[in-house]
C-alpha cells in the first residue's frame, strides 16, 4: 500500500544516509505518491497561465483567491474523490465535499457554493445505479447538513467509467482582503494546534494506497482506505476557523486542513513552504481508537480536523474559541528553525527527515507517444452512415439521452438556496448565479468537460472543455475571469496515457491565453483504470464569471410569444465527436469541427456587452446535442415553442441541427433590440443570424422538427429518474 518504487527507496536511502524507519516509509510513500507529490503531472502543470492583476493567489495554496472588487475576494478549487466512491460511494462522495470546504475556509473564506461534476457508467448495470444514487445521495447529506448550498455541475455518462466512476467536486467561498491567510509556519517556537475530530484508522493509505494506483476486482479490500465524515463537525470547523479569524486573527499564523496523508502532509507543507522544521509527539494526538501506533497516526485521514499555527503563549486564547464551539482541541507540537520534521511518540523519535526532502518528490517528464488508433477514429466519415430516416425521433433519443436529459432528479435532493444568494437555480441556466450580499454585483459558476473530444484529439478536447465552462457563465451573462480544474486521466506510466495528459493540458493552456482565464487552483486525478482500462481523458474544468449588476443575469429558458430567435456565432456543420454519433449509432469517432479560441472569446465578449445592455431575454450555449437540443431545452425550459428556419446547405439535415461545432449561442430578444444586437455583433465581429421567433406549442425546424413541447418536456424531463430508478414508467 506504500506507493515507492524500489528506485525511489533507493533515492531515499541515498539521500537521508541511512535506511529510513517504518514511519518515514509510510509517511514517504504518501508524500511522494502520485496523490500527494504531482510526479507524472507538475512538470506539465507549469504550463498553465496562473497569473493576471486580479490573482491574489494562485497554485500553491489550499485555494486559489482572486478580487471581485469593493474589497472583496472569491476563493475556489476543485478536487477529487474517484477511487474513494468507487470503493464506498455515498462515504467517498461525503468526504469529498467535506476536503473541498476545507480547503475553502482555510483560506479564510465563508464557503457560498458548491458543485459537482461527476462521470458514471451506463445506468443499465445495478452496480452503476448503486454507484450513481451513492454518490449524489453522499454529497447531498454532507452539504445540506453543512448549510452550503450545492448550486449546480456536470453528469454524464460513458462506457469507460463503469469500473472508475469520477466524483470532482468544486466549492467556493467568499472572504474580504483582509481576511485572506495562508498556510505559514513561520516563527520557531510557535505552537501547533490539532482540532476537531479525534484520529482512527479510517483511510489510512488513502493517498498512498488507494488514490495513487489502478482500481481493481478486490475493491472490498479497498473499503478500510475511505474515510468516514460527520458534516456537522465540519459545521462547527467551519464556523470556530472563521470566528477565529475575525476575532482572534493576531493569535495565529496560519491554517491547513487536513486531507490526504493526514498529519502527515498538514505538517510537511506547511513547514517546507515556510523553511522551518517541527517537533510533535503523537502521544498528544486524541484518538478514537485504541492501540494506534505512531505510523497510523500520522497516515491517518480521519475527516474534519484542521492544524492552526498559533503564536507562542497565545494557545489558550485560540483553544478557548474552539471550546466555545465544542471542538476538541490539542496542542501537539511546535514549530522549529532547523528544517527537520521530527516526530516523537513520548520518547521515541519515530522520524527525522528535512521537510524539503518530504516535499521534493522525484518527478517525471516523459515522452508520450499518439496513440495509433487517433488516425483511425479521425478518419471516420459521418457521411458514410445512412440518413437520418426520422428527425424528430433522433432529437427525442438526444432529449432522453442522460448526458442531455434533465438533472431535476439529482439537484432536487441538494438544498440549493440555503444562504439565501441563487439567483439562477440549477436547470434554470448554463451557469449558476449568485449574488454577492452588500453589492450590484454576483458570480457565475460553472463546471464542465466533454471527455469525447478528449479521447479523439486530447488538444482539441482539454481547449474546448475551458472553453464550455466559461461560455456557460458567459452565456449567463457574466466575464469569466479565472478557472480551476481536475484532470482526471489512466495511468500515466503509460507513454500513451502521458500523451493524452500533455496534449490536454497543452491545450488547455493555450485556451487560457486565448480567453484571458488564469487557472488559479486545481488537482490531478490519475491512474483512473480499471483492470488495466483507462477512463476517457477528462480535464474538468470549473469556471468563475463576474457580473457587475446582477439584474443584467441571463437564463436558458425561453420567455415570451413574440420573441425573436437568433444563433450567434457559426461553425463547421460535422458530426465528428458528436452526441448524436454516439447515441445513434453508437460510435466515438470523427474529426472534430475546427475550434477558433479567438472567435470563443468574441463570443464570450459579445454576451457578457449584450446582457450588461439589457438586450437579451433568454441566453443558451450549443454543446452536447447541437442546434436542436439547444433550441428544444430554450424551449422545454420556457415552457413555450417557436418556429425557425436555417439556411439549408448542402450538409444533410443532421449535420446542421446536431452538429456541435464550438462557439455558438441561442439567444432570445425583444424585436426592438435587434437593430442594436446587429450592431454589437458586427463591432465583436461575431457573426449573428436571426432564425426565427418564439410562440406556438409546438418546436419547429425548417420541415425536419415538429415536435410538441410538452411531448418533449417530458422526454427530457423524466428520462434520467427512470433510468437511475430502472423503471420504464414516469413515478
Amino acid at each position: 500500500m506504500v506507493a515507492l518504487s524500489i528506485d525511489e527507496y533507493r533515492l531515499i536511502v541515498e539521500r537521508l544516509g541511512r535506511t529510513p524507519t517504518g514511519v518515514e516509509i509510510g509517511m514517504f510513500g504518501s508524500m511522494w505518491s502520485e496523490h500527494c507529490g504531482y510526479k507524472n503531472s507538475k512538470p506539465l502543470l507549469r504550463l498553465f497561465p496562473t497569473q493576471a492583476p486580479w490573482v491574489l493567489q494562485g497554485p500553491g495554496e489550499n485555494a486559489g483567491v482572486v478580487d471581485i472588487g469593493d474589497g472583496l475576494a472569491i476563493a475556489m478549487k476543485m478536487e477529487s474523490h474517484n477511487h474513494p466512491s468507487a470503493v464506498e460511494p455515498h462515504e467517498g462522495a461525503a468526504t469529498g465535499v467535506g476536503g473541498i470546504i476545507r480547503d475553502i475556509f482555510t483560506m479564510g473564506a465563508r464557503p457560498i457554493a458548491i458543485l459537482d461534476a461527476l462521470r458514471f457508467g451506463p445506468l443499465d448495470s445495478a452496480r452503476n445505479r448503486y454507484l450513481f444514487q451513492g454518490v449524489v445521495g453522499g454529497i447531498s447529506a454532507y452539504g445540506n447538513c453543512i448549510g452550503v448550498p450545492t448550486v449546480g455541475g456536470d453528469i454524464s455518462f460513458a462506457e469507460c467509467y463503469r469500473g472508475n466512476p469520477l466524483v470532482n467536486v468544486m466549492a467556493v467561498g467568499l472572504l474580504r482582503h483582509d481576511d485572506l491567510i495562508r498556510a505559514t509556519a513561520t516563527g520557531a517556537g510557535d505552537v501547533l494546534i490539532l482540532v476537531g475530530s479525534d484520529t482512527g484508522r479510517d483511510g489510512i493509505h488513502g493517498a498512498s494506497g488507494l488514490a495513487s494506483r489502478e482500481l481493481s476486482a478486490e475493491r472490498e479490500e479497498q473499503r478500510p482506505t475511505v474515510q468516514v465524515g460527520n458534516p456537522f463537525i465540519e459545521k462547527l470547523l467551519i464556523e470556530a476557523c472563521l470566528e477565529l479569524l475575525r476575532d482572534g486573527r493576531h493569535h495565529i499564523v496560519g491554517l491547513q486542513d487536513l486531507g490526504a496523508a493526514g498529519i502527515t502532509s498538514a505538517v510537511v507543507e506547511v513547514a517546507a513552504k515556510s523553511g522551518t522544521g517541527v517537533e510533535i509527539d503523537v502521544a498528544k494526538v486524541a484518538r478514537r481508537e485504541s492501540g494506534m501506533s505512531a505510523y497510523e497516526v500520522m497516515l491517518s485521514e480521519s475527516q474534519e480536523r484542521m492544524l492552526v499555527i498559533a503564536r507562542a503563549g497565545h494557545e489558550s486564547v485560540v483553544r478557548a474559541i474552539f471550546d466555545k464551539w465544542e471542538l476538541h482541541s490539542d496542542v501537539i507540537g511546535l514549530v522549529t528553525s532547523d528544517g527537520i520534521v521530527c516526530v516523537r511518540d513520548g520518547d521515541v523519535v519515530e522520524c527525522e527527515v528535512p521537510a524539503k526532502l518530504f516535499a521534493e518528490a522525484p518527478t517525471h517528464r516523459r515522452q508520450g507517444v499518439r496513440p495509433i488508433v487517433l488516425d483511425r477514429l479521425a478518419s471516420f466519415d459521418p457521411e458514410s452512415l445512412a440518413p437520418e430516416p426520422d428527425l424528430n425521433a433522433a432529437l427525442a433519443t438526444l432529449l432522453a439521452h442522460p448526458d442531455v436529459a434533465s438533472k431535476r432528479s439529482v439537484y432536487r435532493q441538494y438544498d440549493h438556496t440555503v444562504q439565501t444568494n441563487t439567483l439562477v437555480a440549477p436547470g434554470d441556466g448554463d451557469a449558476a448565479v449568485l449574488r454577492i450580499k452588500g453589492t450590484r454585483r454576483a458570480v457565475a459558476l460553472s463546471t464542465d468537460c466533454t471527455s469525447r473530444y478528449c479521447q479523439l484529439d486530447p488538444r482539441a478536447g482539454g481547449a474546448i472543455a475551458v472553453a464550455e465552462a466559461c461560455r456557460n457563465v458567459a452565456s449567463s451573462g457574466a466575464r469569466p475571469i479565472a478557472i480551476t480544474d481536475c484532470l482526471n486521466f489512466g495511468n500515466p506510466e503509460k507513454l500513451e496515457i502521458y500523451y493524452q495528459l500533455e496534449e490536454a493540458i497543452s491545450g488547455m493552456a493555450d485556451a487560457c491565453r486565448a480567453l484571458s482565464v488564469p487557472v488559479i487552483s486545481g488537482n490531478v486525478s490519475l491512474y483512473n483504470e480499471t483492470d488495466g482500462t483507462p477512463i476517457y481523458p477528462t480535464p474538468m474544468v470549473g469556471a468563475l464569471g463576474l457580473i457587475d449588476d446582477a439584474d443584467s443575469r441571463l437564463t436558458a429558458g425561453f420567455r415570451a410569444e413574440g420573441h425573436v430567435v437568433a444563433v450567434v456565432g457559426s461553425a463547421e456543420a460535422s458530426l465528428g465527436g458528436s452526441l448524436y454519433l454516439a447515441a445513434i449509432h453508437g460510435v466515438v469517432a470523427g474529426r472534430l469541427p475546427h475550434f477558433d479560441a479567438q472567435a470563443e472569446a468574441a463570443l464570450h465578449a459579445f454576451l457578457v456587452a449584450a446582457a450588461g445592455e439589457r438586450l437579451l431575454m433568454s441566453c443558451h450555449d450549443l454543446s452536447d446535442g447541437g442546434f436542436a437540443v439547444a433550441l428544444a431545452e430554450s424551449a422545454i425550459i420556457g415552457r413555450i415553442g417557436c418556429n425557425c428556419d436555417v439556411v439549408a446547405s448542402d450538409r444533410r439535415p443532421e449535420a446542421i441541427l446536431f452538429s456541435e461545432g464550438q462557439s455558438r449561442a441561442v439567444v432570445s430578444f425583444e424585436a426592438a433590440a435587434l437593430p442594436a444586437l446587429r450592431d454589437l455583433a458586427t463591432r465583436h465581429g461575431v457573426p449573428f443570424q436571426t432564425i426565427g421567433a418564439v410562440g406556438g406549442k409546438n418546436i419547429r425546424v425548417n420541415s425536419w422538427i415538429d415536435i410538441a413541447v410538452d411531448s418533449a418536456h417530458d422526454t427530457w424531463a423524466y428520462a434520467l429518474e427512470r433510468a437511475a430508478a430502472d423503471v420504464e414508467s414516469r413515478p
